[in-house]
């Protein structure tokens, strides 16, 4: 290394600049600086190589990646007992602040083949760029590469590669890509915004010795150190570590500001930058453990929540079913009450008529017809009877008119009581053919429309469900158009909003039982002629 007075690349920006406060992706960009420029790692060609055991040191080369096209070097490396020795000579190293203030020094990185990485020594270039290391590791296959870093206890590699070792041919080892290409690495730790004058040399760069170049750099180092933790919550996470790492800065600080020995001044600020990085560390591990808690604690919780889901869609099934069940119960029931009022009335028709005395033949034309009618008013009768037990139902004008009220209803879903009820409807019908039946939806308001015409449909098709044929129903959503009372109170809303049956058919006439007509047959004269 040189002695004496070393004109040093260290501008007054760079004597000026603050501690870090964030890493340097997160900074504003600056107008006219170019985009940020990534290092692709996994198009990367660096092979690592698994040297022979004990058979002599062999020689690898080293070139610079686009970063730092003119770095080259070379190194010879030995595998020996229990460790693999590194001797590497390097030039073109040019001051690494060119890739951004943060970037202080470089640092050799052995990588295995597997993607992990190891810091195994500091690169400090002398006046001519240039730079010596003799190092070891305990790695026997690896690939090795420089990067520009913040300080040099760090321990996972920037994005910024300006070096990569290149196998030569007469290199002694068995070569391995490097499968992970670095992806097991966390990548964007630090970003380079490329400067628009990039590769200017420093101007007006104050002479200073090379003690004190080496203080103020080591110095520098232990302050990005210190930012960069506490950006990652070191203060949080890692409160005893963080609060050492700046009372060791802090002693570093003071004194080199007394004008103590430099080698003071270095071992301070050296041991400030490896605590910060310890802290760095365990705040980056323990915020990972909350995260891991956090999200075990959500999973636990959804988990539970579609265990409580899956036992209310359970019950909900089971009531169903048993919905289900009453109302096949039901239609039993009532078809065989049909059954049995229609044989008592069969019987009492013939019971009737073998006591019936005969009619002369000249009126057998008008007794088909009171006959027919008969017919149909006792159809009508029977029927309406029959439909009162299930739903409130009127005898009008346009036939039998069944209501199901707002609350038979879920939104536009027939209710599962008044599903069965529906369904014992449907037996009633299915018992008189001839008959049309027309489901009407009605609303309270205009909004609720397409709400009306679901409900019709929904009832329409209970009933088709249940063996009314499709054919003979049909079902239309008439909105507010038929309201029953006004909107002014909600009771009288919920009688606007109803599904509304109207059975009607030759079978049961057309008149309703209150508006039917009547012969009069004048009576037999007395005998005394009264």
């Amino acid at each position: 290394m040189k002695t004496g007075i070393l004109m040093a690349a260290i501008s007054l920006a760079f004597l000026s600049m603050a501690i870090p406060q964030a890493p340097a992706q997160q900074a504003e960009p600056r107008e006219g600086n170019a985009p940020i420029y990534r290092v692709t790692v996994v198009q990367r060609t660096a092979k690592a190589i698994n040297y022979q055991y004990r058979s002599g040191p062999t020689k690898i080369d080293f070139r610079g990646t686009v970063l730092l096209p003119h770095a080259k070097g070379d190194a010879t490396v030995e595998a020996r007992r229990g460790r693999t020795e590194i001797g590497a000579r390097l030039e073109g190293l040019t001051t690494p602040q060119r890739f951004g203030r943060e970037y202080l020094t470089y640092v050799l990185w052995a990588i295995t083949p597997e993607g992990r990485p190891h810091n195994i020594g500091e690169l400090i270039a002398d006046g001519s760029d240039k730079a010596r290391v003799h190092v070891t590791t305990d790695l026997q296959a690896f690939a090795l590469i420089v990067t520009a870093e913040p300080y040099s206890a760090v321990r996972q590699p920037s994005d910024v590669v300006v070096l990569e070792n290149e196998v030569r041919p007469e290199t002694l080892g068995i070569v391995e890509p490097v499968r992970a290409k670095y992806e097991l690495l966390p990548r964007g730790e630090y970003t380079w915004r490329v400067p628009s004058d990039l590769g200017a040399p420093p101007v007006n760069s104050p002479k200073v010795s090379m003690h004190e170049y080496d203080a103020i750099v080591e110095l520098y180092q232990a302050r990005n150190a210190v930012g960069i933790a506490g950006n990652a919550n070191a203060e949080r996470y890692a409160a005893d570590t963080f609060a050492q790492a700046k009372r060791l800065l802090a002693e570093a600080e003071r004194l080199h500001d007394e004008k103590a020995d430099y080698s003071r001044v270095v071992q301070s600020a050296r041991e400030a930058a490896q605590t910060a990085e310890d802290a760095r560390m365990i705040a980056q591990q323990r915020q990972q453990a909350e995260r891991l808690k956090t999200a075990d604690a959500e999973l636990s919780e959804a988990q539970a929540k579609a265990a409580s889901a899956q036992q209310v869609q359970e019950r909900a099934a089971g009531q169903v079913q048993q919905a289900q069940a009453e109302a096949d119960a039901a239609r039993a029931q009532a078809q065989a009450a049909l059954a049995a009022r229609d044989q008592a009335e069969a019987e009492a028709r013939a019971a009737r008529e073998r006591v019936a005395p005969s009619r002369p033949a000249a009126s057998g034309i008008q007794d088909q017809r009171e006959l027919t009618a008969a017919r149909e008013r006792d159809s009508r009768m029977r029927l309406l009877q029959d439909l009162k037990r299930v739903f409130p139902t009127l005898d009008t004008t346009r036939g039998l008119v069944a209501t199901l009220p707002d609350d038979s209803f879920v939104g536009g879903v027939v209710r599962g009581a008044s599903a069965g009820q529906v369904a014992r409807m449907a037996t009633i019908l299915m018992r008189q053919p001839g008959l049309s039946v027309s489901v009407e939806g009605h609303s309270d308001s205009a909004a609720r429309d397409t709400q009306a015409r679901e409900r019709a449909d929904a009832v329409r098709h209970e009933l088709v469900a249940n063996g009314v044929p499709a054919g003979s129903v049909s079902a239309t959503g008439l909105g507010d158009s038929r309201p029953l009372s006004s909107n002014a109170t909600s009771q009288w809303r919920k009688e606007n909003s109803r599904v509304e049956i109207v059975i009607a058919g030759d079978a049961i006439g057309k008149l309703p039982l209150w508006e039917q007509t009547y012969s009069l047959t004048r009576p037999e004269q007395h005998p005394s002629g009264r």
